[in-house]
């Protein structure tokens, strides 16, 4: 009787690097519905704000001849309020804690996709909060110059921003593993929301507001989607807006990527 033969071991094969975005990517969409308390916030409180700046600061603006459309004018700030901030770092410092992270870095996933799977979850909900706010303005009679595909551009845009600046909120998770450090990372953006044209135009702010506004990327931002709303296709500012998003998107990724290096050479 011959001796029996040993099989040789099995390993895991990797299963291509888009198979592992959208499997990160479909798991992290599938805990928004589960998760209201990370959604109504986020589409309240824009709406909310909306609703009060239009009623404390519409006649006022409108009548300084400052703003001609107050409520296409505020629009925007809306949407920012609503998209940014917005991401599954939270839920990535959760996987940290209970070790779901330490155990996919045991199977052959490549590790870039544990950060981009999650954005592209992210830039998905930040569209999904973004529509509902432009329906809001347009049953308030908001309307656009540029018509539908300027509706499609101003939505992408604000969706654009809100990916760039997961960068940070991720960064802080992958660094610290720190809940509250992640939750403490929006009020990065108060800077970036208040010290700009959220409720005046530039040509309207003095001294050190107007200097500060000059070098904040949400001034121009703002101004990109609100030439696609007031004045049409007008490349300069959009293409401004674009540079804006660009810049923050460069910075936030790369810290985002350096703190994932790190986190994964304290894992090896």
């Amino acid at each position: 009787m011959s001796a029996p033969t040993m099989s040789a071991p099995t390993s895991a094969k990797p299963a291509g690097f888009w198979r592992d975005c959208t499997a990160i990517a479909g798991r992290a969409l599938r805990a928004v519905p589960r998760e209201p308390e990370f959604m109504i916030p986020a589409l309240a409180i824009p709406v909310f704000f909306y609703f009060v700046n239009i009623g404390a600061l519409e006649k006022t603006a409108e009548a300084t001849g400052s703003v001609s459309d107050f409520r296409a004018f505020q629009l925007p700030v809306a949407i920012i309020f609503a998209v940014t901030g917005i991401s599954r770092a939270s839920a990535l410092v959760l996987d940290i804690q209970d070790g779901y992270f330490d155990r996919l870095l045991m199977t052959p996933i490549r590790r870039l996709t544990l950060l981009l799977g999650l954005m592209v979850a992210d830039f998905v909900t930040v569209v999904l909060l973004a529509i509902p706010v432009l329906g809001l303005g347009l049953a308030l009679g908001v309307s656009f110059e540029t018509g539908f595909l300027g509706m499609v551009v101003f939505v992408l845009m604000g969706a654009a921003w809100g990916l760039a600046f997961t960068g940070f909120p991720y960064a802080i998770a992958l660094k610290t593993g720190n809940p509250a450090a992640v939750n403490m990372s929006f009020i990065l953006f108060f800077p970036f929301a208040m010290l700009t044209t959220a409720f005046l135009p530039q040509a309207a702010l003095t001294g050190w507001l107007s200097t500060i506004a000059d070098f904040n990327p949400v001034t121009y931002l703002l101004g990109g989607m609100r030439a696609l709303l007031l004045e049409g296709w007008e490349t300069e500012p959009i293409f401004e807006a674009l540079a804006a998003i660009i810049g923050i998107g460069l910075v936030s990724m790369t810290l985002a990527l350096l703190a994932l290096r790190g986190r994964l050479r304290r894992g090896a």
